[in-house]
């Protein structure tokens, strides 16, 4: 089955790690089209998120060098999410399927070929899921395992220990494409989507070259992107905190009360300023919750573009508007 499948590759400067890249991912390709597991119109897309270093630089090269390379260079910095979109949502008007994954070569590229199996099964999404954490330290292990547990409780449907790393057939393309919203969190809208799925386990490597582009402050932030982007949860419970704080004012009063009727009335400084710092910092964070739902309304009723293509190399073609192909 001589399916055409996109590898969707997103990069911020990546230019340590994409010769090395680049040259394993051809010699997968390549093995892959001598196999007829996959047609030899499959391209390998990197897409440069608005990268200050020589990483256009190199795609460029690639591209030039070789019709199996294809590239999309965006016009701004987007953010891996949105640059990982602008690959996939490329890679659905030519493409039978499309596999997304990190430059690093994290991700074992060994497995692809089991994604391709299973789409052929009919699959039209197939997950990749780290088998094992063991070159995790243990705080990150840790946090990690929190991570996952964290969005499944708040109303975020994601698969435990998978990043990005999955197979996506155009139907299901097609099917991510009618979701609109600016705040993208791709592992909690691709399950959304539906229609038969399946799983590869696989082993995350180390990272050969450069510098990991998701240091600690970059992870909470995610995670609260995740959170607010897939659930409302989080103002429900503010909701409940509320209801249950008041019950709490309600007992204390008639505690009070009693306590002043029989005579036993004792200045209660401590629990003053016990219930003020309290109530004060639940307040606070409940304004803060509610200010970050509203944040990312106002972000949503602005319709801003998620990404510009400032160029984009389809094998060794060149366009600078990426319309003139009349396919996207």
């Amino acid at each position: 089955m001589n399916s055409v499948i996109w590898l969707v590759i997103p990069c911020y400067k990546e230019e340590e790690v994409l010769p090395e890249t680049s040259k394993e991912l051809k010699e997968i390709m390549n093995g892959l089209i001598k196999k007829g597991k996959i047609s030899n119109e499959s391209k390998i897309c990197f897409v440069n998120d608005g990268s200050t270093d020589k990483t256009w630089s190199i795609i460029s090269d690639l591209c030039k060098s070789d019709s199996l390379f294809s590239g999309i260079n965006l016009a701004h910095n987007k953010g891996h999410q949105n640059a990982l979109l602008a690959g996939l949502m490329t890679a659905r008007h030519y493409a039978d399927a499309a596999i997304s994954l990190d430059a690093d070569l994290q991700d074992d590229v060994g497995v692809i070929e089991q994604f391709i199996d299973k789409f052929h099964e009919g699959k039209e999404v197939v997950y990749g899921v780290r088998s094992t954490r063991a070159t995790d330290t243990a705080f990150k292990r840790g946090t990690a395992h929190m991570f996952y547990k964290l969005m499944n409780a708040m109303g975020a449907d994601t698969l435990e220990d998978h990043a990005d790393y999955r197979l996506m057939s155009k139907r299901a393309l097609d099917g991510l494409a009618e979701y609109k919203e600016v705040n993208l969190f791709l592992r909690g809208i691709v399950p959304m989507i539906g229609y038969e799925t399946d799983v590869v386990y696989y082993e995350r490597h180390e990272r050969f070259a450069g510098e990991s582009k998701y240091p600690l402050k970059k992870m909470l932030s995610f995670a609260v992107d995740g959170i607010t982007s897939c659930s409302v949860k989080p103002i429900r419970m503010i909701t409940l905190l509320g209801f249950i704080i008041f019950l709490v004012s309600i007992a204390m009063l008639i505690y009070f009360l009693v306590l002043h009727i029989i005579g036993h009335t004792v200045a209660g400084w401590t629990t003053l300023v016990i219930s003020v710092w309290g109530i004060g910092g639940l307040i606070l964070l409940s304004l803060g919750i509610i200010g970050e739902y509203v944040g990312k309304i106002y972000m949503e009723v602005k319709e801003r573009p998620r990404f510009i293509i400032e160029s984009f190399y389809y094998g060794q073609e060149h366009f600078f508007d990426i319309k003139r192909e009349n396919k996207v």
